[in-house]
């Protein structure tokens, strides 16, 4: 038996969002992700996932579930092979035997090292925005660079100081283990000597989606190197699943419709200084894949615009290849290629936002395009070495797109070029794989339902409300001499469960918890047959919270009343023991109408 605490942990880390996507293909529309159901044809898309709440559910058919509950319906696996599935994409090991992996105190310390991590690089942040503010040199240098102070306080530039230990000034004592583990102190272990990380370089603070700061960029104010420093990977943060810029820019990036992809910070900066809000930077890395996941999440359409060398073109093409398998035929990737002697930055300063955003839109190179272009660069297709040389090199990279139409239009365009018939072509490529056609479950709505919504009950209603927002449980005390059956039983087993947890379960979590439990029926249920429309995710506002509080004293009254009912017929058929006799009078006296 896997844990529970295990699979709380695990949800905790996987996103549904990517899960499902790269199955299913989704859209954003308001809060959550929407597609066509795979469960049941339909032509309007009704299955919603839900980012926030870390579930999906399909508003025809009612099919709903975790990440894990996904897989197991979508591809058919088991329970443990869908966890074993997620916990290696997370780089987590299933636990082999039963039994609590982490008590409620060890959970609670975990959780206090990651805030007391987060605290940390908050501070330092804090301590380089007003150190930037009393450094005359460092406001020279952003001055020369044309950044305003609106786009500094926006992307919350800042100074370290020159010197071996700057943070002492605010942190007591020095060093520290956060500073230590965060990557903001450094320990010479020969010379046992701690120091800061950066000095005397303008600092970019790096923040997750939620506007956490996790790492820090640091550029020096000359030319000594090297150029830029970055945080190393630590336990917030990790170069490969993160962008510069992306916190800051999610708005341009709704408004522009697009995402624009450079190599530096100062690119981000520069660019949003001159009103191009849209751009964000890899991390002194290559574009990963789960870059790219990132990029198609934001928008459908993704610029790359490197420096115009040798070292932005071979940047442009790694990215490139990381994006491959993770095409869709609904996202368009563009590849700009400036000139030798300018890189983002410099162009826009020369050129201006709209000759820039004209290059962008009507110069860059579709992913098709510059695809061949690269692979064809010094070879002779008018000879047939050139011709096999360029099958060769292509038939791995063509291998890995999963886009039907894209992968088969550039297969086509292959054929083209080397002048093979596409069933020859095919046949050399090698044969794909037959893909895995699993027999899915079929959801279906009874005729009437679909029509008419069945009505809820008052706890079912509360049922739904707390798997919606669990953090409700709080409000939730019914007394143990209440006498809890069916779905009033699920709803105390609900709440005793989410009260058991240091801080409430997400969603999907306890639709995990449910799974096996008696109430697992009552549970989906609920979901399958009432959940018709988004509007009915109660958000956890005022209006709603007071409602279900109603809701709640309402349900304790009819407890109550029924036990008195209950109560009253022993006392005329059988009579009361002295326990009993002294709980009617209680609930006589407490009773109210």
């Amino acid at each position: 038996m896997i844990p529970s605490d295990f699979i709380d942990e695990l949800l905790a880390k996987v996103d549904i969002v990517d899960i499902i996507d790269e199955r299913v293909p989704l859209k954003k529309g308001g809060a959550n992700y929407m597609a066509c159901c795979p469960f049941h044809k339909e032509k309007s898309p009704s299955f919603s996932v839900s980012p926030t709440k870390q579930f999906y559910h399909c508003f025809g058919c009612g099919a709903h579930g975790s990440a894990i509950g996904f897989l197991m319906e979508y591809q058919g696996l088991g329970f443990a092979e869908a966890v074993q599935y997620l916990a290696d994409r997370v780089g987590m090991t299933v636990p082999k035997t039963g039994g609590r992996t982490e008590n409620h105190e060890q959970r609670a310390e975990r959780k206090k090292k990651q805030q007391t991590l987060e605290e940390t690089m908050q501070a330092c942040a804090d301590f380089y925005q007003g150190r930037l503010k009393t450094a005359p040199e460092a406001q020279q240098y952003l001055n020369t660079r044309g950044l305003n102070a609106e786009i500094i306080a926006h992307y919350g530039l800042g100074y370290a100081p020159d010197g071996w230990q700057p943070l002492a000034q605010v942190f007591r004592p020095y060093p520290s283990t956060p500073l230590v583990d965060s990557g903001q102190v450094i320990h010479n272990e020969e010379q046992n000597r701690y120091y800061d990380r950066f000095r005397h370089r303008i600092m970019f603070p790096i923040r997750d989606t939620k506007g956490q700061v996790i790492g820090f960029g640091g550029r020096v104010l000359d030319n000594s190197k090297p150029k830029y420093l970055n945080s190393p990977d630590t336990p917030l943060f990790d170069k490969g699943k993160n962008l510069y810029g992306l916190y800051e820019g999610r708005a341009a990036i709704k408004e522009a419709g697009r995402i624009l992809v450079v190599e530096g910070y100062m690119d981000v900066v520069a660019l949003a200084q001159f009103g191009i809000g849209y751009g964000v930077a890899s991390l002194g890395t290559s574009t990963t894949a789960d870059h790219v996941k990132m990029l198609m999440r934001q928008t459908d359409s993704i610029y790359f615009c490197f420096d115009g060398d040798g070292a932005g073109r071979k940047a442009a093409w790694r990215a490139l290849e990381n994006a491959l398998p993770q095409l869709k035929d609904d996202k368009s990737l563009h590849f700009l290629f400036l000139p030798e002697e300018h890189d983002p930055d410099s162009y826009i300063r020369a050129f201006g936002k709209t000759q820039f955003e004209d290059a962008l839109l009507h110069q860059s190179k579709p992913l098709s395009e510059y695809f061949w272009e690269h692979l064809a660069d010094g070879l002779n297709l008018n000879t047939q070495e050139g011709k096999a040389e360029l099958v060769k090199t292509a038939s791995p990279l063509l291998a890995q797109i999963t886009a039907p139409a894209l992968a088969f239009l550039l297969k086509q365009r292959l054929s083209e070029l080397v002048g093979i018939d596409p069933d020859n072509l095919a046949r050399l490529l090698g044969q794909e794989a037959p893909k895995r056609h699993i027999k899915q479950k079929s959801y279906k709505l009874p005729p009437a339902t679909a029509r008419q919504p069945a009505m809820l009950t008052l706890v079912q209603r509360q049922i739904r409300s707390l798997l919606i927002n669990p953090g409700w449980a709080a409000y939730i005390d019914l007394p143990e001499y209440l006498a809890l059956e069916g779905d009033f039983a699920c709803l105390a087993n609900l709440a005793e469960m989410i009260k058991s947890h240091a801080a409430p379960p997400g969603s999907a979590q306890i639709l995990e918890h449910m799974r096996g439990s008696p109430y697992e029926d009552t549970v989906h249920r609920i979901f399958q047959s009432t959940l018709q429309s988004a509007d009915e995710w109660e958000a956890d506002n005022e209006e709603n919270c007071e409602n279900f509080k109603i809701g709640m004293k309402k349900l304790l009254n009819e407890l109550k009343y029924s036990q008195i009912e209950t109560l009253k017929q022993k006392s005329a058929d059988s009579g009361l023991n002295d326990y009993e006799k002294k709980l009617l009078v209680s609930l006589l006296m407490s009773k109210t109408n």
